[in-house]
């Protein structure tokens, strides 16, 4: 089925032009999820990482839904309208995606000039920004910290119950279904992978288990 989806990829940003971006992912090796790419609205080449949104369709699993018509902001400012469609196997099981993404920043822009010109310019939505590359390393630091900044706080300046929350909202995320995921997140939040591996295990007392790759032996899953 995947390379089934390589030519409607090519297909689907050939018709959209040099605006649209279509990618299909293997979420079987999220890691280097990116398995075939037409466009560069994202930057991203064969073999690159899945996003943040990727991320959190692999940690819904099997109960995601198809994601359509989502607006993100890329690191360099274009404003890209988005949709994310599931492939599953006959078993119903999530396996990958066929993501279409188009950059709208000229249609925004030429909108709210003529909004402006009519005298009923919209207020601005605030679109959250999404790290799209081809490192799984800057999409993690993108993730963690995003995070701080939301509670305007480093690690160093959290109380115990805020840093479970971190890693908590991190392992909801999908982050932790990547491997390798724990020492990077505990690099860049300056602790040890123990230190990390402690958290993530107490975040996980009350929630559901959710094995991943990064779960250490004998911690709960």
């Amino acid at each position: 089925m995947i390379a089934a989806l390589v030519p409607v990829a090519e297909g689907i940003a050939a018709t959209f032009g040099s605006l649209c971006e279509a990618v299909v992912h293997d979420y079987r090796r999220p890691e280097r999820s990116v398995v075939a790419i037409a466009g560069a609205v994202t930057h991203r080449s064969v073999g690159g990482a899945m996003s943040e949104i990727g991320m959190g369709m692999l940690a819904r699993g099997d109960a995601a839904a198809d994601e359509l018509n989502y607006l993100t902001r890329t690191q360099d400012g274009k404003l890209v309208k988005s949709s994310t469609m599931l492939l599953r196997d006959s078993g119903g099981a999530v396996f990958g995606a066929l993501c279409v993404n188009l950059d709208i920043t000229a249609v925004q822009q030429a909108g709210a000039l003529l909004g402006e010109l009519a005298g009923v310019a919209a207020p601005a939505a605030d679109v959250p920004t999404t790290t799209f590359g081809d490192d799984m390393e800057s999409v993690l630091a993108s993730v963690v910290d995003a995070y701080q900044l939301r509670r305007n706080r480093p690690w160093s300046e959290l109380d115990r119950p805020a840093r479970l929350e971190l890693f908590r909202d991190l392992d909801e995320r999908g982050v932790f279904a990547l491997r390798g995921a724990v020492p990077q997140v505990a690099a860049r939040l300056g602790i040890s992978r123990a230190s990390a591996y402690t958290y993530l295990a107490k975040s996980r007392d009350r929630a559901a288990p959710r094995p991943g790759p990064d779960t250490p032996p004998g911690a709960p899953a």
